[in-house]
């Protein structure tokens, strides 16, 4: 059986892009393999979020973890900070890491760019505690998005780098897990680009039947086809893929026929998807919102999670340090 792990970190509600884009395949994933599923709020930090809040947020993540089906009973759930053994890993490996090729990863280019006044150790590093965050459980896969493929390749260097310079097999090189498909990207609202909490495009599994509507009607859109079967600008491409994603199939023909022969009137068809994302996000919502009110039943997930990984995360550190010569005395 395939040891998976995956992390979010914990920087407010889940979005469409996060449920259609990994959660849902989460839900058949943990069926069919060992599975640690954990809240990176160790990563959060590097972007100095509002400490005040933070704790909140671990718990909202949590909760739609559990909200959008995953099973504590069939996974191994739990918060990154209560697991310090992570931390340790993370040194540790930060002694085969070097400046030149963290310096080289596209995120922290893009990073320092956005955000010039404040490039930390630890954004730098991400990709190291990354690395320790899939290594503490020996992964052999990891599921993916585009933007962290050059991290899980940095995860399998340090591997190999590690494995090499002990002379051990210890880590295996995780692989991408893509569940046998290509990979679902749920683009935003604004007309362009993937749909993400920075980008102020996303629709929330969190979100109020009135405040779904209300963010799909003001989607972003055009003047409407100029000819039949015209090319469909991004904007208009982006509505149809989130259609395609949460209606039926006769749905989508319905408006495809009309955006063709040019009669489609888009306030109808941002109504339609509207309508549609309501019906597959709103039971989430309940249960989410169900679990969150439930402080005893997140406590005993995490406990129990976190004690669990605790167990597999302890047995890696230990053969570590005795790999690299950090014996008691």
């Amino acid at each position: 059986m395939n040891r998976v792990v995956s992390g979010i970190r914990s920087t407010g509600n889940l979005h469409l892009g996060n449920y259609f884009g990994a959660l849902r395949n989460f839900i058949r994933m943990q069926q069919e393999n060992e599975c640690f599923f954990f809240i990176a709020d160790y990563h959060s930090l590097t972007t100095h979020p509002d400490h005040t809040k933070l704790h909140g947020n671990v718990k909202s993540v949590l909760a739609e973890y559990l909200g959008s089906g995953l099973d504590p009973e069939q996974s191994t759930i739990y918060v990154q900070s209560d697991m310090p053994e992570v931390a340790e890993l993370y040194l540790l490996l930060n002694m085969h890491a070097y400046i030149g090729e963290l310096e080289r990863t596209a995120s922290f280019k893009e990073k320092i760019r956005k955000h010039s006044d404040n490039v930390n150790a630890g954004l730098l590093t991400y990709p190291v505690l990354m690395a320790a965050d899939i290594l503490i459980h020996r992964a052999t896969q990891v599921p993916v998005g585009k933007d962290q493929e050059q991290h899980l390749e940095m995860t399998r260097k340090y591997a190999r780098r590690f494995n090499n310079a002990y002379g051990t097999e210890l880590f295996p090189e995780p692989q991408p897990y893509n569940f046998g498909e290509e990979l679902i990207k749920i683009p935003g609202l604004d007309g362009s680009g993937k749909m993400g909490k920075s980008e102020g495009n996303g629709l929330y599994l969190i979100d109020t039947d009135k405040d779904i509507q209300k963010k799909v009607m003001r989607a972003t859109t055009d003047e409407g086809p100029q000819a039949p079967f015209s090319v469909k600008s991004e904007a208009i491409e982006n509505i149809f893929t989130l259609l395609k994603v949460v209606s039926t199939p006769d749905t989508v023909e319905y408006f495809n026929d009309k955006y063709n022969d040019c009669t489609i009137r888009y306030g109808d068809l941002k109504k339609q998807l509207a309508a549609d994302i309501i019906a597959h996000v709103s039971p989430i919502r309940e249960r989410i919102l169900d679990i969150r009110s439930n402080d005893e039943y997140l406590s005993k997930v995490v406990k129990e999670g976190g004690e669990k990984a605790r167990e597999s995360a302890r047995q890696t550190v230990k053969q570590v340090r005795e790999l690299m010569g950090i014996t008691s005395i």
